[in-house]
């Protein structure tokens, strides 16, 4: 049925490894694709930053950390139970003060089964974070980030006095070769793409750097507001919301053929919404 597809709507998407069924999927489904691989592993075992907040962490070299994404502090996580213990990383982290930006990187540490100690209000912002911890005497910190730094927040601490340590964790780099990506990236800026879908949060975080390299970040973001956005699950929306963006569907299950299917049947009425 037409009403049930994506009617020549243009659909951009960022799989990788399966990106010729994504591609295939779209089509079937009546959508104009152009798929852009956004990303390739990294092993866990090259992330050096992580390793050396870890070292950092069991000499007790930090007065506190501080959370920022749930998705962050997972893979931080998971990351330094690849050369230490859950017993050894869980006496030094009770020992420094948690500092979680919102409920996600909290529920992140609860799961792990440690309890934050400072939690940043509404709406969570690299500003209430500063607001929060202007009266706090913790001078040695460590800052877990997820896909983008955040120059205004690491400023503002500085400038509170502290003595900070990025944590820079990434699952997922670049492609070796990103001239796909980019031309994505310049289709979105140039308002060409009608249908956004994400299956996990990396695409996102790779494609706005990729965009902030191209100068053109802010047409991009700008994109996703006129486009259908639709994200496999929570956990690529909760990296959607991070960037100020927003999520007009996830389907009913995480599943891809899903995902395009039921973004296919409600892709059409939304966009008419929103134009």
């Amino acid at each position: 049925m037409a009403d049930m597809a994506f009617d020549g709507l243009r659909v951009l998407s960022f799989e990788s490894r399966r990106a010729g069924e994504m591609a295939a999927l779209i089509r079937k489904q009546g959508g104009d694709p152009f798929v852009a691989p956004s990303m390739r592993e990294v092993p866990l075992e090259s992330q050096t930053e992580v390793f050396g907040f870890a070292a950092e962490l069991l000499r007790g070299n930090f007065d506190g950390v501080v959370f920022l994404t749930g998705v962050g502090t997972r893979l931080l996580w998971k990351t330094m139970l690849t050369r230490h213990s859950e017993a050894e990383l869980k006496d030094a982290l009770k020992s420094v003060t948690l500092i979680v930006r919102g409920p996600k990187p909290s529920a992140a540490l609860r799961e792990i089964g440690l309890t934050p100690d400072v939690a940043v209000p509404e709406p969570n912002t690299w500003r209430e974070l500063l607001a929060t911890m202007a009266p706090r005497t913790e001078k040695r910190l460590a800052v877990q980030e997820y896909g983008k730094p955040n120059s205004e927040l690491m400023d503002g601490l500085r400038a509170q006095g502290r003595e900070l340590t990025a944590v820079r964790v990434y699952g997922w780099d670049l492609p070796e070769d990103t001239s796909a990506l980019r031309e994505g990236a310049a289709r979105l800026a140039a308002g060409q793409a009608d249908v956004i879908l994400l299956t996990t949060s990396m695409q996102l975080v790779n494609l706005m750097r990729i965009a902030e390299e191209e100068g053109i970040a802010a047409q991009v973001r700008e994109a996703f507001g006129s486009a259908f956005v639709a994200s496999i699950g929570p956990t690529t929306s909760e990296t959607l919301e991070e960037y100020g963006l927003k999520v007009d569907f996830e389907p009913s299950h995480p599943r891809m053929g899903i995902l395009v299917s039921e973004a296919a049947a409600g892709a059409a009425s939304a966009l008419a919404g929103k134009r």
